[in-house]
């Protein structure tokens, strides 16, 4: 049985009158979800889903938490797909899995699951491949992250132990449930016990007011939501059943951090991916002393070590299976088990992970190797600059020549003069461009290669 499947029917056992997850369109409590789980494995054993298959389905993310929950049933692998980009991306992950996927429409709830005898899912062992999340890195060529029952277990148990999660807590879900970040908190919560607050996207209005009505424990956000709800607090602090609102997917600068330590805010600093199951590293209390970067230590389970050119290097149980390929070949992207992540990092004696940036982002101007994150957070901390991305356009004397995109109110010789006080020269931005917002995806991470699109769309490049 799938760990999900397991802690799910263990819930219904001990608590079946207890929450298990509040959605959009209705609330199941565990002995509800269990009988819904089982009906929606049937339903796939029925359309001849064999263990082991891999099931491809694209839908909201209370459709998304379904099928996860069927598949689980039916021992059948899941690889959810963004609905916005399913239909373009597919034939690439076709030819990545060989063939081997199966799709499917979204999985209602619950009127798709007539009643019908199906044949039983077999145990399976911890090593089989149960979640498959589709990813790019940062920019580059697609790749789907294929996680075992046995990663999967791992990653919630070190998450629930970083930041303490029990039954009777509510773990608020706003991410998509395409990313790791988002189905993530479906494992930790039935494995705790706990309930899952679904939201559709992510509205701060809606997010703040549950906060308050649901006694909220825990939280997962970009820093881009986290401004957001900043904005709608408006200095209030949040209840004070919230313990945990754990900050990933983006770099989170500086004075965002001040800001949300001021009004009150739990935040958790943390770095992750797909192929570790989620988080990595996270730092429960940072203090006023806090730089960009800072991560705190790895979860129990993991071993880093920093490579030659500044990458940092994982390995442990939550660290993938392999990147899917054709050949069906295990332990595909790991070098002896080891995962070479794309993050430049620092690792201290006492096990404290700083992370610089993304290797391929960095930049090489008038001789000095810079990464455009170093540069950001100083602009970040400008006032009147509500976000800002740095860039380059090439150039023959300089190599990169520095280009600052800001969104705010803060005037272009106010910007320059903050550069000059903060940043060395071969640091500071030549050119300033006030634009009206960044390109983000729905994490929060930046585009960089739409940034340089967007720079020669202006006349920079």
């Amino acid at each position: 049985m799938s760990p999900l499947a397991h802690w799910l029917a263990d819930g219904a056992r001990r608590h079946p009158a207890a929450p298990a997850l509040l959605g959009p369109h209705g609330n199941w409590r565990y002995g509800e979800l269990a009988s819904l789980a089982d009906a929606g494995g049937r339903f796939l054993r029925r359309q001849a889903v064999q263990p082991g298959d891999i099931v491809a389905i694209a839908g909201s993310a209370s459709e998304l938490a379904l099928a996860a929950l069927a598949c689980a049933a039916a021992s059948a692998a899941l690889l959810p797909l963004d609905p916005l980009t399913a239909d373009a991306a597919w034939p690439a992950l076709q030819t990545l899995a060989g063939g081997r996927l199966q799709r499917f429409a979204p999985l209602r709830w619950p009127g798709d699951f007539s009643a019908g005898a199906a044949p039983p899912a077999p145990a399976g062992n911890a090593g089989e491949v149960a979640l498959l999340i589709a990813t790019s890195g940062s920019e580059g060529a697609p790749k789907v992250v294929q996680l075992t029952r046995g990663n999967l277990a791992a990653a919630a148990a070190a998450s629930n132990q970083r930041l303490p999660l029990a039954a009777g807590d509510v773990w608020l879900a706003c991410l998509p449930l395409h990313h790791i970040g988002g189905i993530s908190i479906l494992y930790r919560c039935l494995r705790a016990g706990a309930s899952m607050r679904l939201h559709e996207g992510f509205a701060a209005a809606a997010v703040w007011d549950d906060l308050h009505r649901l006694r909220v424990s825990h939280l997962s956000l970009v820093p881009a939501m986290l401004a957001r709800l900043l904005d709608v607090a408006d200095g209030a602090h949040p209840p004070p059943s919230l313990r945990h609102a754990l900050i990933g997917g983006a770099a989170l600068s500086r004075p965002l951090c001040e800001r949300a330590l001021a009004s009150g805010w739990p935040i958790r600093p943390s770095w992750g991916m797909s192929e570790t199951a989620a988080q990595a590293a996270t730092l429960v209390q940072p203090g006023s002393d806090w730089q960009v970067g800072q991560v705190g230590t790895l979860l129990p389970g993991l071993q880093a070590r920093v490579a030659a050119d500044g990458r940092l290097c994982l390995r442990g149980e939550q660290v993938m299976d392999g990147y899917l390929n054709p050949e069906g070949q295990r332990g595909h992207g790991l070098d002896d088990g080891w995962l070479r992540t794309g993050d430049l990092g620092l690792l201290d004696e006492r096990g404290q992970v700083t992370i610089i940036g993304r290797a391929d982002d960095l930049l090489i101007s008038g001789g000095v190797t810079l990464h455009p994150l170093e540069v950001e957070s100083c602009l970040a901390a400008c006032p009147g600059v509500s976000d800002v991305a740095v860039t380059a356009a090439p150039d023959p004397v300089w190599g990169d020549v520095l280009v600052a995109l800001v969104v705010g109110q803060a005037e272009i010789r106010t910007l320059h003069d903050w550069c000059r006080r903060h940043l060395v020269a071969a640091k500071r931005p030549r050119r300033v461009l006030r634009v009206e917002a960044l390109p983000r995806n729905a994490i929060g991470k930046l585009a960089r290669q739409t940034l340089r699109e967007l720079l020669q769309q202006r006349g920079g490049a």
